[in-house]
């Protein structure tokens, strides 16, 4: 590669140019090609703004991010959903504005009127995420010199705590007939997801341990079973919870259905486990590998102490001082 141009520098697979404004340093990524960088080079110290005709409208943009950055960055699943909130809100919103005219005030007034759409807060989350990953990435292929994605705009998502079920509503789930309190007493015995599930089979056991290989993180997990568990398994061929259900809706539905718990749904046995372990002393980082989480502050929400436990705790410490 020749020699860059004075003012061009290349940081990671981008070519910048820095520029001084108010004394400080700004950067304008110019692309990752080389001539194409070159030629916005020249523009800028022509006065020109080469984003404003070469970025596109919203929507075409939005689909060129759909069609490269989020099909090599995403899943499956995670794909067709950001496709359907960008379809669905990002491109509806600004229709056929020019990407280089989006300004911060723009985005706010997005967020406000997904508020209006009655979203659920942390779905409003989702979507302004959605916006921002877009804008960043116009930055990175030189379609923008700078995000619009003004700071502060992200909502604030209020913590709840986990939807366990309680023990009499675990005793009443866990009185439903076969099959379904085979599957019951699985989530609960190994804090599995739905697709975890329904994926586990007899040959998947192995000294004691389930190994799950296809999760969500893609990091092989091994899961270890309790014993009442583990030798009902062991009576078992193929897939552990090869049924009918077309989806963890109809399961759900069947469960509700036969054990009177008008609020169970299948990611509350997930939950329940998890709260289970950690009030019989499991500790969190262990927690953190049963269920696969990759950061453990998403596992320390089941850290949060019920009320029980404070009441247990402050009655010891009350005996102590006496």
């Amino acid at each position: 590669m020749p020699k860059l141009p004075k003012g061009m520098f290349r940081r990671g697979r981008s070519f910048y140019l820095r520029k001084q404004e108010a004394g400080h340093d700004r950067w304008i990524c110019l692309g990752s090609e080389y001539e194409e960088a070159c030629r916005k080079l020249a523009g800028v110290r022509r006065g020109e703004n080469p984003f404003t005709s070469r970025a596109g409208v919203v929507q075409k943009v939005a689909e060129r991010w759909l069609a490269t950055y989020v099909r090599t960055a995403r899943n499956e699943k995670q794909q067709q959903l950001t496709s359907f909130r960008v379809n669905r809100y990002l491109a509806e919103f600004f229709r056929h504005r020019p990407v280089a005219r989006v300004r911060p005030d723009d985005l706010r007034r997005y967020r406000l009127w997904l508020e209006g759409q009655e979203l659920k807060p942390l779905t409003v989350a989702h979507l302004l995420s959605d916006a921002r990953c877009m804008f960043n990435w116009c930055v990175d292929s030189g379609l923008l010199d700078r995000s619009p994605f003004p700071r502060r705009l992200m909502p604030r998502i209020q913590e709840q705590p986990p939807d366990r079920l309680w023990d009499e509503e675990v005793s009443a789930v866990l009185g439903v007939p076969e099959p379904h309190r085979f599957v019951v007493r699985l989530a609960l015995g190994t804090g599995l997801r739905w697709s975890e599930l329904t994926r586990a089979q007899r040959s998947h056991v192995e000294q004691g341990m389930l190994v799950v290989s296809q999760t969500k993180s893609s990091k092989i997990r091994r899961i270890p079973l309790p014993a009442e568990l583990l030798e009902d398994i062991r009576g078992r061929v193929g897939r552990l919870a090869a049924y009918s259900w077309k989806s963890p809706g109809s399961f759900a539905c069947a469960v509700r259905r036969a054990s009177g718990v008008q609020r169970f749904h299948v990611h509350q046995l997930r939950h329940t486990f998890a709260c289970r372990w950690l009030e019989r002393g499991g500790s969190l980082a262990a927690l953190q590998q049963i269920l696969g989480h990759a950061s453990i502050v998403t596992t320390q929400r089941y850290a949060r102490l019920t009320d029980e436990l404070v009441r247990r705790e402050a009655e010891r410490i009350e005996q102590v001082g006496s």
